[in-house]
């Protein structure tokens, strides 16, 4: 590749530096990346408590020592719906850390802790008040016409 201007090779070599460090990132977060996925297809596949209702893992966070894991999960349905999951996750929790060390080679598997993440449902709560606002509006502005 060929550059010809001054400004061109500080471009290229910044784009070099930051995909170099994109690509190193830290290492509890590509751990807490590979944890939401493993727990995520075990919940598709081999997690079968009838309890665990709609539950989608929305974020896992890792302890910089990779010992210990919060995984967030949200769950379509009403509050009973929300704790029968959260009862059956806890109840799985031995599971999920066995499997978890037997897909993910680590030194230490982590400690799982699942917590609910009230983020999906407080998004869709403004998602509504956002439309409610919108059909207010369009009566007023048709008796104005």
């Amino acid at each position: 590749m060929l550059i010809y201007s001054r400004h061109s090779v500080s471009f290229v070599s910044l784009e070099l530096i930051l995909s170099k460090v994109r690509m190193e990132g830290k290492r509890s977060e590509k751990v807490a990346d590979l944890i939401q996925k493993e727990i995520s297809q075990m919940l598709l596949k081999s997690i079968k408590d009838p309890r665990i209702g709609f539950v989608t893992i929305t974020r896992v966070m890792v302890t910089e020592d990779c010992r210990f894991a919060r995984v967030y999960f949200s769950v379509a349905g009403t509050q009973a719906e929300r704790e029968s999951s959260m009862k059956g996750l806890d109840s799985a929790k031995g599971y999920v850390r066995k499997e978890l060390g037997r897909r993910i080679r680590l030194r230490y598997t982590p400690e799982i802790m699942f917590q609910f993440d009230p983020s999906i449902e407080y998004a869709i709560h403004m998602e509504e008040l956002i439309q409610s606002l919108h059909q207010e509006k369009e009566p007023n502005e048709e008796e104005g016409d």
